[in-house]
């Protein structure tokens, strides 16, 4: 039997002499009837003092609805500890709840103030050190007499007299263990290793603590240090013994590990296939955008002032189509540039019918009978971008209205280099499409 065990065994014997009645517990009756077979007297439990003793029935009634009570508050305890329990994160790397392990032996832990550590800043003086020596000496005698209370408090007188002393810390967490205070083991076995890191007892101590604690993982991790710095069987034989749920609790963390990246592989994948399904529909919505931009631009602003040829009212309008002779530009007989003046006696209609003020209006230019051989395709017109570009300026659109219903006020605009500019092109496609002027109409 391990030193450890045969400590526990000496407290459960001194709680059974301080309390007898403890004896009579129902999760106690093998040990009775063992005790009973080697001819030993259990004194009987104490009577609970009572006024009156309820009649068989209604003590059945009490006894009922007491165990009903103790079911309804052991049922709203547990709901309400589900309700404060906190929801585990998931980024979390180990849930070791997740895991299931016999939980025997594992206790939840002392939950005293935090006992006294001493002042590290203090000098120690010689005299000092030999005092807490002494101490040390005295409290160890009474750890193993099993007076672990005696042995806490002169550990601890020890640790007030020399504070930077690794062993008086390493050997309080030991005493602290045999009454079962693992907290209060872990706090002393951290300090010792901050001032000793090389102290393979408060290792040992620390990972008794946290095995107590069930902290499967600390335990065994603090339990490999010490016998790393100083092999021991007894810990030996503790690593053995954890083995079976460290084993368990790795191959659950490499699942989450796995699991978590699997998540991440597939939460970059979807946001990867919602960047390229944006990138799409962009760029669908940039290709109907231009779409649409090039089938407005494609169209006058309002329509090609006074409408196309051939059509009622010619061009530019069917105010008597082209200015003829009322100044012009040069270039002709008073006309555009490149007609021959196209005005005086007007441009043949649908029949060649001369006209004193220009073009024809009813007929259009060329009218009903054709364009002559001499005039532009009026598709190439209209997709020159220049000329599609200017006709979608409001101030060469009223120039053009204004001609159009004038054509003597062409002259008004020769100064304009804007209206001029669009107007020299067009006379140029004009004059240029069939390689020649149209001879000037006969004047009789």
């Amino acid at each position: 039997m391990e030193n450890e065990q045969i400590e526990l065994l000496k407290l459960f014997v001194q709680q059974c002499k301080a309390d007898p009645d403890s004896l009579h517990a129902p999760s106690l009756k093998f040990y009775r009837d063992w005790l009973e077979s080697l001819g030993a007297k259990i004194p009987p439990p104490k009577e609970q003092p009572s006024e009156t003793k309820p009649e068989p029935a209604e003590e059945m009634k009490t006894n009922e609805s007491a165990k009903e009570e103790s079911a309804k508050e052991e049922s709203a305890k547990k709901e309400s500890a589900k309700k404060a329990e906190p929801t585990p994160e998931p980024e979390v790397e180990s849930e070791e709840s997740e895991v299931e392990f016999d939980m025997e032996g594992v206790i939840e832990g002392d939950t005293d103030e935090p006992q006294e550590m001493g002042d590290g800043s203090i000098e120690v003086t010689e005299e000092m050190m030999d005092a807490a020596n002494e101490k040390r000496s005295t409290a160890q005698m009474a750890l193993s007499e099993g007076n672990h209370e005696e042995a806490i408090k002169l550990f601890t007188e020890g640790i007030l007299l020399n504070p930077n002393s690794a062993p008086l810390f390493a050997k309080r967490a030991n005493a602290y263990l045999k009454i079962m205070k693992p907290n209060a083991a872990i706090r002393d076995a951290n300090k010792a290793i901050e001032i000793n890191p090389d102290s393979a007892l408060a290792y040992k101590c620390r990972g008794k603590a946290h095995k107590q604690r069930g902290h499967w993982e600390s335990a065994a991790k603090d339990l490999q240090m010490a016998n790393k710095l100083d092999f021991d069987d007894d810990v030996y034989m503790l690593l053995k013994e954890l083995e079976p749920k460290t084993s368990r609790i790795k191959e659950h963390n490499r699942k989450y590990e796995r699991k978590r990246e699997e998540k991440e592989i597939k939460e970059k994948i979807a946001r990867i296939k919602a960047a390229k399904e944006a990138q799409e529909k962009a760029r669908k919505e940039e290709e109907a955008r231009r779409e649409e931009e090039a089938r407005t631009s494609s169209q006058f602003p309002g329509g090609f002032p006074g409408g196309f040829p051939g059509g009622p009212g010619g061009f530019p309008g069917g105010a008597g189509g082209f200015p003829g002779g009322a100044g012009g530009f040069p270039g002709g007989a008073g006309g555009f540039p490149g007609f021959g003046g196209m005005g005086g006696a007007g441009m043949p209609g649908a029949g060649g019918m001369p006209g004193s003020s220009g073009m024809p209006g009813a007929g259009g230019m060329p009218g009903a009978g054709g364009m002559p051989a001499g005039m532009p395709n009026i598709t190439e017109l209209l997709s020159d971008p220049e000329i599609m570009e200017a006709f979608k300026d409001p101030v060469v659109m009223a120039a053009f209205q204004d001609v159009s219903k004038n054509p003597a006020n062409i002259s008004k605009y020769k100064d304009n280099p804007k209206i001029s500019s669009i107007i020299e092109k067009m006379t140029k496609k004009f004059g240029g499409a069939g390689g020649q002027q149209p001879p000037p109409p006969d004047c009789d």
